[in-house]
């Protein structure tokens, strides 16, 4: 079988070398995770500290794909890849599957582009986008995206709404854009919040030094608790036990000095700073790295003063996973939707990041997120929609610790803002999964980790959370180790939740996706007075999108909708002694530009043609919208 490439960002595509056999694009060379005689994972990258970890397989992943695909368990990148590999096989007329990049490791980034191809180019029709797997350790957001796409292929020629959207529209689903973190965190104890380039995070000069260690051999990063004991673990102590759970499992933050504990991710102080586990594998954000409203990492503000951006990168669009998403799309304007998952607030997230809504977007765009808000939470049942400045920032209503009310705070280089503002999209950063904190048992108008624990007790067999346990720590003595499962539990969840969390996301996004814009040809009236023509062509937009949000307009990212009568060149030759004149419109450049058609709304433009011939004479009626789609008709004009 080949793996078919789409002409997609021509030379730059080109460029990096792009494999055009499957054999050659997935097997190029042989992955830590692939290499059955290797007992360690290993990361590529020059850094200071350790870049092998002891392999491990966890049993909620599945690391070879099965007879039966099922969404019970989690699947590695590879188990992913070969099952969008076998359905470009099976549905080859509605499928196309492409590297759209390799990762910084160099592994290929897959793409799937779903569409009718007998109903024309996937790029004449109105598009959503949908991406899973910027962060690493984030690993529901990808199954999101791969049960979205096995939904739609196997329901299309069975469910009318599915098979008219992939007939008139086009799907395009990246289910792994960072597939290193991905692996790193599915083989290893290791964690990963984006992608595994070193990075000296603690700006001590040095890079990756000091990572998470697996101490007590289980596979897994817990947490270590130590009771105060000097004076100066005294003064820094700030946790307690949380009086809520008589079990003493939970533990509750305090203002330092009135605890009894300190508390630190599993692991040692590899650089001698006083600090665990603060500089571990890569360190930079991808959802930090786009575009729109970036700003510097830390230490890059050189006045002390003003904004900075943990995890910006060097540059806005520096990693390569960050830069292939937003080149791509820029080569593809006819998206309208897009939604980039991630995890564990349960959340329909957007813009803006840095504003409010009311004070940065346009009224009419700003009503078309407030109703997907709501029919998100209506479909998923998340407690919250709505912008990051804002809605995200202070959903908690006062800080816990302090008691103080939450006030609205940016976030940088962020990439919602970069979908509305700088691409004109509605564009979401969903996020799944709850902690485990299902409902409220104490009735405080919060779900925190004590729900989470009750939950986990009276639903989950206690699968959750590690009871502690002693261990004699090399540089702090006496420590106990355990808490909630980081990758399984906290960041993720149980694998027996995972399908009805997928499942409800993945219907939000088609329920936007079947909202597209739709330009369509309703009429085309021909009358003739004389020796002119009047061709009379009426259209509306059938979807309930618009052709541009007001954003899309104002930043120029589409064009506004134009008409076009299209003759043989040979007919139209010859100015006014050609064998047909288009007389009007009357300027030289015989495009009717007709803005920007509205969700429901009709249009009508005419016209007007003079014939010098004899002869009938064919023309091509054609409709282009950026994001509305191109629709084409041929007329005969004469006998």
């Amino acid at each position: 079988m080949k793996l078919r490439i789409l002409p997609i960002l021509g030379a730059f595509l080109l460029s990096t070398g792009m494999a055009t056999a499957q054999e050659k694009v997935l097997n190029e060379k042989k992955w830590p995770e692939q290499d059955e005689n290797s007992k360690f994972y290993t990361v590529s990258g020059e850094r200071h500290g350790q870049s092998f970890f002891k392999k491990h397989k966890f049993p909620e992943v599945e690391y070879e794909p099965g007879e039966k695909l099922t969404f019970d368990i989690y699947h590695t990148p590879d188990v992913m890849y070969h099952w969008y590999r076998l359905w470009a096989e099976k549905f080859p007329e509605i499928t196309e599957l492409y590297e759209v990049d390799k990762s910084y490791e160099g592994r290929p980034i897959l793409q799937m582009t779903i569409t009718n191809k007998k109903t024309g180019k996937h790029t004449d029709k109105p598009a959503a986008y949908f991406e899973g797997g910027r962060h690493g350790g984030e690993v529901t957001a990808s199954e999101a995206v791969f049960w979205l796409t096995q939904h739609l292929l196997e329901n299309y020629g069975k469910d009318p709404e599915i098979t008219r959207l992939i007939d008139t529209k086009t799907i395009y689903v990246r289910p792994q854009n960072n597939p290193d973190g991905s692996n790193m965190y599915l083989f290893s104890e290791q964690r990963n919040r984006s992608t595994v380039r070193p990075y000296d995070v603690d700006g001590d000069g040095l890079y990756d030094e000091d990572p998470e260690e697996d101490l007590n051999g289980d596979g897994i990063i817990h947490m270590m608790r130590k009771k105060a004991v000097t004076e100066e673990e005294k003064a820094e102590a700030n946790y307690i036990l949380d009086p809520r759970d008589p079990s003493g499992r939970l533990m509750k933050r305090v203002f330092e000095g009135q605890g009894e504990y300190l508390m630190y991710t599993e692991g040692i102080d590899n650089d001698g700073d006083g600090k665990y586990n603060e500089d571990g594998i890569g360190g930079l954000d991808l959802h930090r790295n786009y575009p729109e409203n970036w700003r510097p990492d830390r230490r890059g503000d050189m006045t002390g003063r003003g904004y900075t951006q943990f995890g910006a990168g060097e540059y806005p669009l520096s990693e390569i996973e960050t830069r292939s998403t937003v080149l791509w799309l820029l080569s593809h304007p006819n998206i309208s939707v897009v939604n980039s998952l991630d995890t564990r607030v349960p959340m329909h997230l957007r813009p803006p990041s840095t504003s409010s809504s009311e004070e940065s977007m346009f009224e009419k765009d700003r009503q078309i997120y407030e109703y997907y808000d709501s029919l998100g939470m209506s479909i998923t049942g998340y407690p919250w929609a709505g912008d990051v400045y804002e809605t995200y920032s202070t959903r908690w209503k006062v800080n816990r610790l302090t008691g103080d009310p939450l006030k609205p705070n940016p976030l940088f280089g962020h990439g919602p803002d970069f979908g509305y503002f700088y691409y004109g999209a509605v564009w979401y950063g969903d996020e799944l999964w709850n902690n485990g904190a299902m409902k409220d048992y104490d009735g405080d108008g919060i779900l925190d980790d004590y729900d989470a624990l009750m939950w986990d007790d009276e639903e989950n067999g206690s699968r959750g959370f590690k009871s502690w346990e002693k261990f004699d720590h090399p540089q702090l003595g006496e420590v106990e180790i355990g808490g909630f499962h980081p990758k399984f539990f906290s960041q993720n969840g149980p694998p027996w939740q995972l399908e009805g969390w997928i499942r409800k996301q993945s219907l939000f996004n088609l329920a936007m996706a079947m909202d597209l814009p739709q330009i369509e040809i309703n009429d085309i009236k021909v009358s003739k007075t004389g020796d002119e023509y009047e061709i009379k062509v009426t259209w509306e937009n059938s979807g309930k999108l618009p052709v541009a949000l007001d954003q899309a307009k104002r930043v120029k990212i589409v064009q506004e909708d134009r008409l076009i009568l299209e003759f043989d060149k040979e007919l139209t030759k010859g100015f006014e002694n050609a064998k047909v004149q288009i007389t009007s419109p009357e300027l030289y450049d015989k495009t009717i530009y007709a803005g920007y058609t509205e969700a429901g709304e009709s249009k009508e433009s005419v016209f007007k043609v003079k014939v010098n011939h004899n002869e009938p004479v064919k023309a091509k009626v054609k409709l282009l919208s950026t994001r509305g789609g191109y629709v084409e008709r041929e007329i005969t004009l004469g006998n």
